[in-house]
């Protein structure tokens, strides 16, 4: 919890006492999945004297990328498995039972060198981490790089119902290959400590399948590391599973720390 202020502290130590209390009262040994309401969480909160959080929605949003379970419920998980909290009707929620819940960048992964074509100016007045990331990978065309397609922002903070759960995406791409087949390319981006959690990309994989039904799905991710390094990754969906099925790690650099010794290195990657 190192760097959090004291006020975020509280509301999350509020929201995992919330969470906490709602998964316990249905909890049994050998159970895949709880269902909540949105009613719960208020009538939880008055149960145990805390104030009523103004956005609900924020004591989801938070397990589903930013703060990890309690202790007490990760510990309920089967080895190789862990919780994930989905929407699945207006208003109404589930704890499930998963093979991976969050993904994260690969430690000691090789990366590459890409020359920071970012304005000064957008930096300087960039408001958070998620809106720095999502500039630095417009700027850098890094979707067209790491996909292999050229690749056209279609829309920022795309906000739709998919079976009637509220859902947002933070940007959207259309792609072109040689062939000219089209690509539709949603885009999460996480800064900071929060977390990639398997159900928002489940949600960008709906929406496709909503919004854009002719084109092909290729859902994105993209994660801020140490030294300025981000983490892009690229996940397909099969048999009711998400898997990742691409990591690339790219370091935005100024053109003179380029060398011609790191070009000839990638010049003898498999891909």
């Amino acid at each position: 919890m190192e760097g959090l202020s004291k006020k975020t502290m509280s509301k999350q130590n509020r929201y995992s006492q919330i969470i906490e209390s709602i998964f316990f009262n249905s909890y049994k040994k050998g159970i895949v999945e709880i269902t909540f309401s949105r009613e719960e969480l208020i009538g939880t909160a008055a149960k145990l004297n805390i104030p009523t959080p103004k956005n609900l929605g924020d004591i989801i949003y938070s397990f589903q990328g930013r703060t990890k379970f309690p202790k007490s419920i990760l510990d309920t998980s089967p080895e190789g498995f862990e919780w994930i909290i989905k929407g699945t009707d207006k208003g109404l929620y589930k704890f499930l039972i998963t093979r991976q819940g969050v993904f994260e960048p690969t430690k000691n992964f090789a990366e590459t060198k890409i020359p920071d074509a970012t304005p000064g100016i957008i930096i300087k007045y960039a408001l958070n981490d998620e809106q720095a990331l999502l500039a630095k990978i417009r700027y850098n065309r890094l979707i067209d790089i790491f996909t292999g397609l050229t690749c056209y922002s279609l829309q920022n903070h795309l906000r739709t119902a998919v079976e009637r759960v509220q859902t947002e995406t933070d940007e959207i791409y259309i792609g072109i290959d040689k062939r000219g087949v089209h690509y539709i390319i949603p885009v999460q981006a996480k800064g900071g400590k929060d977390k990639l959690g398997i159900g928002q990309i489940e949600k960008d994989f709906a929406v496709c399948k909503m919004k854009f039904p002719t084109l092909i799905c290729k859902p994105i991710a993209a994660q801020f590391m140490v030294n300025e390094v981000i983490a892009l990754f690229e996940f397909e969906s099969a048999n009711g599973e998400i898997d990742m099925i691409a990591e690339k790690h790219y370091r935005l650099v100024d053109a003179s720390e380029l060398t011609t010794e790191d070009l000839e290195k990638y010049k003898t990657r498999s891909n």
